[in-house]
């Protein structure tokens, strides 16, 4: 663990995150005659995020969890930069590499090898150091002879090995990945994850979103508990996860512990 005086590698103070989103409705007959035709928008708010905080010391492996539309992938972009701030603030040390979708990133009219040179450019990586993470990269994948191809030819498995390997192979300070360890088959999922365990080994900081809970309690050292846009627990992670699993009324089984 870092010294105090060195702080943490991300801090969140006070995070909230609003959508505001314009829905066009069509007017009934009696609305077109009172307002000539004009149809009527209304803007629905949502608040992804509310008033959340919490810090990553450097090194730390911090699982994420929580329900589908919880608030989860919103925290992952705004820690990543992708999405601004509504309240609060966000301090991040260290260059970050994320895997936060499939494929987000990569230009689909390009090829493989294009692809992986703009993001290594990207992410700040002298044209002589991408060179040898250019091979790496395409080895871990296992997509050598597709890597002239133009991505929109990928199957999405082929499209989340190369993004998978991209993101693990960039050398980042702090590593974002959300829903990022099921890509491709059986054997390569596995490959996926002792490289994950390879990481979480050294010396890196690593935000983990997963349903896969099992994947949370190997690979974390600490968890965050979202619920509905707001922080509901922080601790390590097997008490997060008896918790959650307990909220949810469902037992820590194989088939819970993999997808919840």
């Amino acid at each position: 663990m870092p010294s105090a005086s060195e702080g943490p590698s991300i801090a969140v103070d006070r995070l909230s995150v609003t959508y505001r989103t314009s829905i066009e409705r069509s007017p009934t007959l009696s609305g077109t005659l009172l307002r000539l035709g004009r149809r009527q928008r209304t803007v629905r708010t949502t608040q992804a995020l509310k008033d959340v905080s919490f810090e990553v010391p450097k090194g730390t492996v911090l699982g994420v969890i929580g329900a589908n539309g919880a608030g989860k992938s919103t925290l992952m972009r705004t820690v990543a930069g992708i999405l601004p701030p509504t309240e609060g603030r966000i301090e991040v040390r260290g260059r970050v590499s994320t895997l936060l979708a499939l494929g987000v990133g990569f230009n689909r009219e390009l090829s493989g090898r294009e692809n992986v040179v703009l993001g290594g450019l990207a992410a700040g990586l002298s044209r002589r150091r991408l060179q040898d993470k250019y091979e790496e990269i395409v080895a871990f994948s296992e997509l050598e002879e597709f890597m002239d191809m133009p991505m929109r030819t990928y199957s999405s498995g082929m499209y989340g090995r190369l993004a998978f390997s991209v993101a693990v192979n960039m050398e980042p300070d702090i590593l974002i990945i959300d829903e990022a360890l099921s890509v491709g088959d059986a054997r390569f999922r596995r490959k996926s994850f002792e490289k994950m365990r390879e990481l979480c080994g050294q010396d890196r900081t690593i935000l983990l979103v997963s349903h896969a809970l099992g994947s949370i309690r190997d690979l974390c050292d600490e968890a965050i508990w979202i619920h509905r846009g707001e922080l509901r627990m922080a601790d390590e992670p097997d008490a997060v996860i008896d918790a959650y699993t307990t909220f949810l009324d469902v037992g820590e089984d194989a088939v819970t512990l993999e997808d919840v």
